[in-house]
């Protein structure tokens, strides 16, 4: 229990003051916003091998070298911006991923165009709802679930890139799909309640 009296998941109250807003603040949520789905697609990619809280840190820098998270521009991005960002110390300079974001940002815009938003492809893996775990402890919490193999397996046949099962299960986790704050979390009712108040077809 934090200083505030809040119980939160382990991952945040062990973690910086940045880590513990975007918990309380971002984590969970259900997000039907394409632009904020891209945008967690990036940092997700971006952190694989690495610390969330290593992304958290730059992840004023990749707003800035990605175009404000926009998927046109950045699916507009050259060879010479990828040797440009190469140079760029305020993120993950690796080619493979930089070079995945963009492709990632080309087989977004043609996904969301297919289906009307991106949102409206990703969540009817979960029937526009969000799913509720009761996990009492960090250990229970799966890395990834045959869910999650299922939207990596068809992310893959549609040409993304750098985008594994258990990438794709933190991105469920962090935009709402899944309400993984363990029970003793001040958020777990939090976010049930948020659910209970989305429109018809997306609770």
């Amino acid at each position: 229990m934090e200083k505030d009296g809040k119980t939160r998941c382990g991952w945040a109250e062990s973690g910086t003051e940045l880590m513990r807003n975007y918990h309380d603040r971002e984590w969970g949520v259900p997000c039907f916003d394409d632009r904020t789905h891209f945008e967690f697609l990036i940092l997700e990619s971006a952190q694989a091998g690495l610390s969330w809280n290593t992304i958290l840190n730059r992840r004023e820098g990749y707003r800035s070298c990605f175009a404000n998270f926009d998927p046109e521009q950045v699916a507009r991005f050259t060879e010479g911006d990828v040797e440009r960002l190469m140079q760029d110390t305020r993120i993950i300079r690796n080619r493979r991923k930089i070079e995945s974001a963009i492709n990632n940002a080309r087989i977004f815009l043609e996904t969301a165009a297919h289906h009307g938003t991106f949102c409206n492809w990703i969540w009817h893996f979960t029937e526009g709802r969000p799913l509720v775990n009761h996990w009492k402890t960090l250990e229970e919490m799966p890395a990834h679930t045959p869910l999650s193999d299922t939207v990596a397996r068809e992310m893959k046949q549609l040409g993304f890139r750098f985008l594994g099962s258990t990438i794709l299960y933190s991105h469920m986790q962090a935009i709402g799909m899944i309400n993984d704050h363990l029970i003793g979390c001040f958020r777990h009712e939090e976010i049930c309640g948020l659910s209970a108040r989305l429109p018809l077809g997306h609770r």
